[in-house]
């Protein structure tokens, strides 16, 4: 037993000085407000340095929002989210006051609106400690910021869901939202269901990781925030969530005994962050009853350390360079730029349960690893 808890507790400790390595350099020159003058931006595609600083904050505080929201307390944990909190508040003043030299970009070009999205994903997740304590006047730079992002529409694509949760996180902040950009991004979705818990990217099926770098995590925050705000996405919730059971199933049995994954599709520097879904679904409790959640923890932690640890994902300086396995600059597609890297912060959503939840308890082989043990696994069926 004694073991046991040892080795948990030392995951636990894993994954927080894994994810504060990658926050640090982010978090602590946008909170000194010298993001563009410190940042080096990697990219193979043209003017990425407008749309670069944005990427980088918005996607890494959606993966960290879950463990700030748990407050500042007591031990060595509590003093280093009081630290991170301190951060984020900072960041997010210096990101939003246009007195500020680390002032984004919300408005130019189309891709601000994917990143606002992912910023406002941060505060459907961590309302208190990301918005609601924050200065009104950060308040005000920050709902501004936000409401910026309506002068650009999104692609008929999984972009839809980019404005749908912008407009759910002016809701959760008590801001003018509107109803009908969610209407239509929560129903086309419907409609592009594909079968087996997938969902088309548009109306065709891309072989690819983004029903869980956007589509499911989103879709699932959406409507369990607003489905009393409307009967139609009351009615649309339960097959949404089942759909994300189940592709919370196929995610975790694509976990190999070592810890890779199926190297398929693009985005593929986003590294871990191809298991935002998973995370997710962990973190709010919603595993299929075939997942005990320590065979996700143990997978996920293999997957993290067989990425993380091999020379050249990071440079010199503490900042992640592209790649899918180390530094790889040619699987770098023309939008992806040193920010974007940053989405790989949403696989230690996890981190927002508390110590003593099943997630960190015990130890538990995953579905392949015992499979290809020979060892008894829950047959598989589709949705």
């Amino acid at each position: 037993m004694e073991d046991e808890k040892t080795k948990t507790t030392v995951d636990r400790t894993y994954w927080l000085n894994t994810m504060c390595k990658i926050a640090k350099p982010v978090l602590q020159n946008l909170a000194n407000q010298q993001l563009k003058q410190n940042m080096p931006v990697e990219t193979s595609g043209r003017d990425r340095e407008q749309y670069t600083y944005l990427e980088a904050f918005g996607r890494l505080i959606s993966g960290l929002a879950p463990w700030l929201e748990t407050g500042s307390d007591h031990g060595s944990e509590g003093e280093l989210r009081k630290k991170y909190i301190d951060l984020s508040r900072r960041a997010m003043d210096a990101a939003t006051d246009p007195d500020s030299p680390d002032y984004m970009n919300f408005s130019e070009g189309y891709q601000p609106i994917v990143d606002a999205a992912f910023l406002s994903h941060a505060i459907v997740r961590a309302p208190q400690e990301i918005y609601f304590k924050l200065e009104p006047n950060v308040q005000q730079n920050l709902v501004q910021a936000l409401k910026s992002t309506r002068t650009r529409k999104p692609f008929f694509n999984n972009w839809l869901l980019f404005s749908a949760m912008i407009e759910t996180a002016l809701f959760k902040m008590g801001e003018e939202w509107d109803p009908m950009r969610v209407d239509f991004a929560l129903k086309q979705h419907d409609q592009w269901y594909l079968g087996d818990g997938l969902y088309g990217d548009g109306s065709e099926f891309h072989m690819d990781y983004y029903n869980s770098f956007v589509i499911q995590p989103m879709l699932v925050d959406i409507v369990e925030t607003l489905e009393n705000q409307s009967h139609d996405w009351k009615l649309i919730k339960d097959r949404i969530i089942k759909r994300a059971k189940r592709y919370a199933v196929i995610q975790e049995r694509s976990i190999s005994p070592e810890g890779s994954f199926p190297v398929v599709g693009r985005s593929l520097t986003y590294r871990f962050g191809a298991f935002q879904h998973i995370a997710q679904m962990t973190l709010q409790h919603k595993l299929d009853e075939t997942l005990h959640p320590a065979q996700v923890r143990c997978a996920l932690t293999a997957v993290i350390k067989r990425m993380i640890g091999i020379s050249g994902t990071f440079d010199e300086n503490g900042w992640l360079r592209i790649g899918f396995i180390g530094h790889q600059p040619e699987l770098g597609e023309g939008y992806i730029s040193t920010g974007s890297l940053y989405l790989s912060a949403a696989v230690f959503l996890p981190l927002g349960l508390p110590a003593n939840d099943p997630f960190w308890q015990g130890e538990a082989d995953w579905t392949s690893k015992r499979a290809w043990a020979g060892e008894q696994v829950p047959i598989d069926s589709a949705l």
